[in-house]
This record gives structure tokens, C-alpha cells and sequence, in this order.
């Protein structure tokens, strides 16, 4: 059975006998200044060591037990509150969708008035370095911010904060006027978009129920995709505003500031959101959290169970701590670099796979294949549309399908569409090309929407264990920002060297290269506890590639000859008493995987 120092994390409370557990709370309370809620605090304590206690001690009302399994029954009837945070969360990643989006709209009209020649080896490069700012300063400054933003300023006051810089910002985007100091404004729009991208996250997750955490965790990519959409939507109504008032490109200014409306509705509500129960527990701030978790929740129960239950999993947590160098952990702990280099390779592809070289550039994209300027900005709507609503029905197959089974299937089709996209551009016909490259890019969104779209920042979040989570966070964003940047930056040189079919081409090939580390070195996270997770990134990762590679003749056989073989578990409980004990079919590689889960890396 796997034993290091995380698993205890998955139930510290468990086999704590009940006299023991309840003088531990009066302990806890009269510490805390929580005497007088310690009744609520006793039941909840017991509800968090075994969810079914309610039912097994008299202590309980009818009015806690209807609360307890409503709250299991009815997963989604949540307190206004909690909605209100989420409609908040969704906002504030809206606004970095908008970013991608109103850029590509911008981008028609900017080069020119600032003289940058988009024909030249040079031009080009600047153009693309205009475009990738922002994400040159997530990947290198203000990713690595995160961690000090919330130590200091808590996770709501540090979306406030990165609210207001991206607003202001965007205001700074749409008064500039030339292409360099475009590109400051833009840089600065980074310290707005990289710590807000770490946090979001984590304050959804912090704050919201387990029954809908993963879903709430998904929210960030699903309304990054809304944004992409509705910025589209902005770029096709201000491309005909006219210059007025002296202001040369109105239209392309209006595009730039719209971008941080949302930046500025997030600001003006975020502050009346509960604050991270999680983040006031760690500040010592007991009786706050109590009452944040009481906005929450339901029930005063419920608040009761999770106060007391992430106490004692920030304690566990504190211990695991000290004496250790986090940072060297990551890479030297084995178990710790098996979720690095999976989580390294689910953010590099959502990069490498294309998609956003088509969320930057698609009006230059489709105004290339013979669309005029008004209808390339048309044609960029329906993509963004298509990314949005493709990405809804993940929040329910991300937990059914499995996040690596969705990029296995995905990354395929994605290839298969960049290549009709890049060889419509051999067309000879001018309604054929229009035809191909919007048929290709079409069903690339739509292959991409439920797959890599969301699976990257849900899996980067569970695959850390918890005392390393927050810094594997800022790696795991840090990643996507850097070669999201090198994706910006490259594109307009790329495109312009290898024409587009060579430039299509090229992604194309790195999403087979990615579906093969995938199928070698990211593993399954669904449905498993922490505990679990565990055991699951412990397997050597020499074991899990020999793993993928049998998979593919099992592939084969049931996908294209249509038979019917027995799958091969590589985790399964081999026992009750032996729950997550890895069970590989009991070959020499599985014996060496069931040795390495048994030890502590």
C-alpha cells in the first residue's frame, strides 16, 4: 500500500475514535474563540470524518439531515452566494478571452497606422511581438507573482487588483500610438492577466462545495472560450465605426479598450464576494472564515464541517511543510515530476496544438483565403461561437470520459482539421478555399472545445499533491503563458515563410507528436481521491509508457476492427482493505510498478 507523507491528507480524521474526536474539538474551539458555536462545530466535525454520521447519531435534527442530503441529492441547488461568486469568476475569465479576441479584430487596422510593414522579415516579427506581449509577461514576471499576491492580499483583493490593471490597461491599449508603445501597454496587460489566471481557479475550488468543485474548476476555460466569442462578436460591430473627432482608428481603439468592461464589472462586485475560507483559516482568522462559510453554505452545519475540516488539513499540510525545498521537490521526488511532466505537456499543448494561432489571427487567416475584411471578422465569430458552445458539454464529460481518454480522441481530429485548413489554400477555386479553410477551422474549435480546451487547468490543479499544489500551479500556468507567447510571436513569420499550408502543416504534426506523449506519459486522474493520485503518479514512468504503447493494439482492435477485447487495468483495487494498489496484469513491468507504489518516493 503507498504510504508517504501526502496520502495522509485524504482523511486525517479517519479512525479517530468518537470521545477522542470530540475533546479534540473543544480544543479546537476554546483555541479558536469558536466556544460558541462548538454544538455545530461537534456535528460538523463528525460529518467530516464519515459523511454518513448524521445518520448514526442522535445529536443530528431532521433539520440537518435534510440539509446534509440535500446537499448530495441535489448537488447543484446552491446558495445565492456561491452563484453570485461564480457569475463573478466567469467575468473575470471573460476578460481574458476578450484580450485574445479583440487583438484579432485590431490587428486589421494597427500595423498600418503605426507603419509596421507586415511583408517584411522584420515587420512581422514586430507584429507578432505586439500580439504576444501580454503573455511574455505572464510566462516570465507576473505567473510567479501569484503566490505573493495571495500570501498578502488574499484571493479576492488580488482579483480586484488584477481586474483594475487589466481595465486600465486596455484603456492604456486604445490611446497609444505607436507600435512600441502598444507593446508596453500590452506588456502591463500581463500583470493583469497571468496571477488572475492561477487565482481564479483556486478561489472557485476553495470556495465551492465538493459535490460541483470540478465543474466550478472548469469555468475558467469555458468562459475564456465565451470571451473569445464576444470579443469576435465586438470586432465585427466597431469595424465600421468611422474615424471622428480627430481620432485616427476609432474602431480598432474601441476593440482594444472594450476588453476591460468585464475587467471593470469584476472590480466593482468581487469585493462584496466572500473571501477564501480556506486563505482566512491559513491567516488565522477563524471566526471570519466561520462566517464567510455560513454565506456559503446552507446550513450552519455544513460551515461547521468545513471550517473544521480544512483546519485539520492545513495543519497536516503545515507539518508536511517544514524543513522541505518545494521548488527541488517537484523534479526530485519522483511522484511529484510524474505530475510535472503531465501537466507540462497538457499546457504545451494547448499552445502547440494551434488553437490559439486561430484566436489571434483568424481574421488575418481567413482574409488570407479570400474573405474580404468585414466577412474574415463574420467568419471569426462562428469560430468563436463553436469554441464556446463545444466546451459546455465537457463539464459533464470531463468526469465521465476521463481527461486523458478526451485528449486521445481529440488530438487526432484537431490534426485532421489544421490540414484541411492549410491545403484549402492550394485551391484554385476562390469559393472552394473560402470553403475548406472555414470548414477546417470550424471543426477544429469543435474538436478542441471539449478536450484540450478544458482538460489542461483542471488536470494541472488535482495532479499536485497539496503541499506543492500552489507553486505546481504557477509552473503548470507559467508553461501555458510562455509558449503561448512563443506561439504569438512566431506565427505572422511562420505563416509568411511556409505559407499557410506549411504553417498548418507544422501544427498538425505537433498534435500527433503530443498525442503520443500523452499516450505515454499523462495519466488518468478521473474519479480518484487524493490518496489515490497518489499511488497513481508513483508509477515509474518507464511503466505507464510501456502501459500506452500496449494500449494501441487494444486501440485497433476495438476502434477499427470492431472486436471486443478486455481492456487492461493498470490502477485497481486488489482488495477492501487494499484500496488504489496498483494492479498492472502482473507482468515483470507491473511487479516493478506494485514495488514503487509501495514505498515512499
Amino acid at each position: 500500500m503507498c504510504s508517504n507523507d501526502d496520502a495522509k491528507l485524504a482523511n486525517p480524521l479517519r479512525g479517530i475514535p468518537f470521545e477522542t474526536l470530540m475533546n479534540d474539538v473543544e480544543v479546537f474551539a476554546r483555541e479558536r474563540g469558536l466556544s460558541h458555536v462548538l454544538p455545530e462545530l461537534k456535528k460538523g466535525a463528525l460529518v467530516a470524518q464519515d459523511a454518513n454520521a448524521y445518520k448514526m447519531h442522535d445529536m443530528f435534527t431532521n433539520e440537518d439531515r435534510k440539509f446534509l442530503e440535500d446537499e448530495i441529492n441535489h448537488r447543484w441547488r446552491q446558495t445565492g452566494t456561491l452563484y453570485y461568486l461564480v457569475v463573478m469568476s466567469s467575468l473575470a475569465a471573460a476578460v481574458q478571452g476578450m484580450d485574445e479576441a479583440v487583438i484579432n479584430g485590431a490587428q486589421l487596422f494597427y500595423p498600418e497606422q503605426f507603419g509596421l510593414d507586415t511583408s517584411t522579415s522584420r515587420g512581422n516579427w514586430l507584429f507578432g511581438l505586439v500580439n504576444a506581449a501580454p503573455y511574455l509577461c505572464c510566462a516570465t514576471l507576473s505567473c510567479w507573482l501569484t503566490h505573493p499576491l495571495n500570501q498578502w492580499l488574499g484571493r479576492k483583493k488580488t482579483i480586484f487588483v488584477t481586474c483594475l490593471i487589466s481595465f486600465l490597461t486596455c484603456i492604456w491599449s486604445a490611446v497609444t500610438n505607436s507600435w512600441w508603445h502598444l507593446f508596453i501597454s500590452r506588456f502591463f496587460l500581463g500583470f493583469g492577466i497571468g496571477p488572475k489566471s492561477a487565482t481564479v481557479p483556486v478561489y472557485a475550488a476553495e470556495c465551492a462545495p465538493a459535490a460541483i468543485r470540478g465543474a466550478l474548476v472548469m469555468m475558467w476555460q469555458t468562459w475564456t472560450a465565451f470571451g473569445i466569442g464576444l470579443g469576435d462578436v465586438i470586432d465585427l460591430v466597431f469595424y465600421f465605426i468611422p474615424d471622428s473627432g480627430g481620432i485616427k482608428g476609432l474602431n480598432w481603439r474601441l476593440m482594444l479598450a472594450s476588453a476591460g468592461i468585464p475587467g471593470l464589472i469584476v472590480c466593482l462586485q468581487v469585493l462584496f464576494a466572500p473571501e477564501s475560507p480556506r486563505w482566512l483559516i491559513g491567516k488565522g482568522r477563524y471566526e471570519d472564515a466561520f462566517k464567510e462559510l455560513c454565506r456559503l453554505r446552507f446550513s450552519r452545519i455544513q460551515a461547521a464541517r468545513d471550517l473544521y475540516y480544512i483546519h485539520i488539513l492545513l495543519e497536516a499540510e503545515n507539518e508536511m511543510k517544514k524543513g522541505r525545498n518545494r521548488v527541488v521537490e517537484m523534479f526530485t521526488i519522483p511522484r511529484n515530476r510524474n505530475a510535472a511532466i503531465a501537466s507540462w505537456i497538457v499546457m504545451f499543448g494547448q499552445q502547440f496544438c494551434g488553437l490559439n494561432v486561430i484566436a489571434y489571427y483568424s481574421s488575418n487567416i481567413f482574409a488570407q483565403s479570400g474573405f474580404s475584411n468585414p466577412s474574415a471578422l463574420a467568419a471569426t465569430v462562428g469560430f468563436g461561437v463553436l469554441n464556446w458552445l463545444f466546451a459546455l458539454p465537457a463539464i459533464f464529460t470531463i468526469d465521465t470520459f476521463g481527461r486523458r481518454n478526451l485528449l486521445l480522441f481529440t488530438f487526432p481530429c484537431m490534426a485532421a482539421c489544421l490540414l484541411i485548413t492549410g491545403f484549402s489554400f492550394w485551391g484554385t477555386s476562390q469559393e472552394g478555399r473560402i470553403a475548406g479553410v472555414a470548414i477546417g477551422i470550424y471543426l477544429f474549435a469543435i474538436s478542441y472545445s471539449p478536450g484540450e480546451g478544458p482538460v489542461p487547468f483542471t488536470y494541472s490543479a488535482e495532479a499536485f499533491p497539496l503541499y506543492i499544489r500552489d507553486i505546481g500551479m504557477s509552473f503548470a500556468t507559467a508553461t501555458c503563458w510562455f509558449w503561448n507567447f512563443v506561439l504569438s510571436i512566431t506565427w505572422p513569420s511562420l505563416s509568411s515563410t511556409f505559407k499557410p499550408q506549411g504553417a498548418f502543416g507544422w501544427y498538425a504534426a505537433w498534435c500527433m507528436i503530443l498525442w503520443f506523449l500523452i499516450l505515454l506519459f499523462v495519466r488518468e486522474t478521473k474519479g480518484k481521491t487524493l490518496e489515490e493520485l497518489d499511488q497513481v503518479f508513483s508509477v515509474p514512468a518507464r511503466v505507464h509508457a510501456a502501459y500506452g504503447l500496449r494500449q494501441i493494439p487494444y486501440g485497433i482492435k476495438k476502434f477499427i476492427l470492431f472486436q471486443n477485447p478486455k481492456p487492461e487495468e493498470l490502477y485497481q483495487a486488489e482488495s477492501e482493505g487494499e484500496e488504489g494498489i496498483i494492479n498492472a496484469g502482473g507482468d515483470a513491468e507491473s511487479q516493478v510498478a506494485r514495488q514503487n507504489a509501495a514505498v515512499q518516493p
